[in-house]
């Protein structure tokens, strides 16, 4: 009797989660070995932040072109080109020799990642029926925050081990592998692949051709999506700070040793996980329930980044470790609540669009990335205190609850159709 075999389609949507960790590996990586770093090569918080922040300018650069080359071309060759950019940023960062070197390794990494998410959001609308769209983008981006949890503990292994060069050697071969794997088994049109079945093509949206000419209406797209790109830049300053800053925060701050800090940061960054997987499940609860975009998406945002800025101000109030750490982690939890909605807004706006819509989303984030890591390292260089930088973020949370409320994922971008020729007399 034949065993059941795995749907083709879940095995994709497994394949697209494991991209999402390892992107994560590549992006957090970092923040770890910053502190033998910054010893070996004598470098400072500021001169940290402006390392971090090298990944996010070509980020920024590449993320709407990137987002378009999906829509144009297809996530499976456009994504694999990626993968080699940000692969060959990680092997150099590990062969970097000074200040110089990490900047241009770090601006590989995130010229590879700029257009990733979006890249990923394009395969997504292809492979899940608009129903578990949701499901798709918590599940996803858990994948992800499960990748910068255990990111911590696993390059502090690593360099306890070897040595911190060592440890972005080894995540570099780990991510070219992936990319032949990528390569090998996604394909652009599910009905293009060899083993996915008449049933599955049923649930899924077809894939409508290209019109050979056809032009992607950028400038009406960016105009209908501004204050999501502006949400995100305001969820993505806290955001980056857990990414980039967190474990330094543990060394210096709480004086803990490098093992230490790693475990503590893992530990919290565990809440994000939760968080992602709760608010993909939560939002299409929500619309089930309702039937109204502005409540799945809207108001969970802006309830997330509320409770997100309630749980921060702890740490404003009180040094105690374990209660910083829960403040934290309680925090990146609500943050990671308003991620999947904000990512699905653009699939409610702009499902036609998805790759080129996710690239203005990003231009937020990928601001955000320029700016949080060095604003952060500076002020604690120019303060002695942590508390400031976290103060900057906790007053954003704020300002990206305000804007969620132009979102409008219930009014759908509407293409503007060709004047009618008039008829001759």
């Amino acid at each position: 009797m034949d065993r059941p075999r795995l749907k083709t389609t879940n095995l994709t949507f497994l394949l697209i989660c494991l991209m999402y960790f390892i992107l994560y590996v590549d992006r957090a990586n970092i923040g770890t070995a910053a502190g033998e770093m910054r010893r070996e090569l004598h470098l400072s918080n500021t001169d940290l932040g402006l390392v971090f922040s090298a990944f996010s300018y070509p980020y920024a650069a590449i993320t709407l072109f990137g987002g378009w080359l999906a829509d144009r071309f297809g996530p499976r060759r456009v994504f694999t080109l990626y993968m080699l950019s940000f692969a060959a940023g990680t092997l150099l960062t590990g062969a970097a020799g000074g200040m110089a070197g990490l900047i241009g390794a770090r601006a590989l990494v995130g010229l590879g990642e700029g257009a990733a998410l979006s890249t990923m959001t394009r395969a997504m609308t292809n492979w899940l029926p608009q129903e578990r769209w949701g499901f798709g983008q918590g599940f996803t981006h858990a994948f992800a925050r499960v990748a910068t949890a255990i990111t911590p503990p696993l390059i502090a292994t690593l360099i306890l081990a070897t040595n911190w060069r060592s440890s972005f050697y080894i995540v570099g071969v780990a991510t070219l592998l992936c990319a032949v794997i990528w390569y090998a088994w996604f394909r652009d049109d599910p009905a293009q692949h060899p083993r996915v079945s008449a049933a599955e093509l049923a649930r899924l949206r077809p894939i409508r051709p290209r019109v050979p000419g056809e032009r992607i209406p950028l400038k009406r797209l960016g105009i209908r999506l501004w204050p999501l790109s502006a949400t995100f830049f305001c969820y993505g300053w806290t955001l980056w700070v857990y990414l980039t800053w967190l474990p330094t925060f543990f060394l210096q701050e709480y004086h803990m040793n490098l093992k230490g800090s790693a475990l503590f940061s893992g530990g919290i960054l565990l809440g994000g996980v939760l968080g992602d997987a709760a608010g993909g499940l939560l939002s299409d609860f929500l619309y089930r329930r309702t039937g109204r975009l502005e409540i799945a998406r809207t108001w969970q945002i802006t309830v997330g980044l509320l409770l997100t800025f309630l749980a921060l101000c702890t740490v404003l109030i009180t040094t105690d470790l374990t209660t910083v750490a829960l403040a934290l982690t309680i925090a990146l939890f609500f943050l990671e609540i308003a991620v999947g909605p904000l990512w699905l807004c653009t699939l409610d706006i702009a499902p036609r669009y998805s790759g080129t819509a996710g690239g203005y989303l990003s231009i937020g984030f990928a601001a955000a990335g320029i700016l949080s890591p060095l604003c952060f390292g500076l002020a604690v260089d120019l303060t002695g205190s942590w508390q400031w930088p976290f103060a900057m973020s906790i007053g954003l949370l704020l300002v990206g609850a305000v804007l969620a409320h132009w979102l409008r994922p219930d009014q759908p971008f509407v293409e503007e159709l060709p004047e009618a020729v008039p008829r001759a007399a």
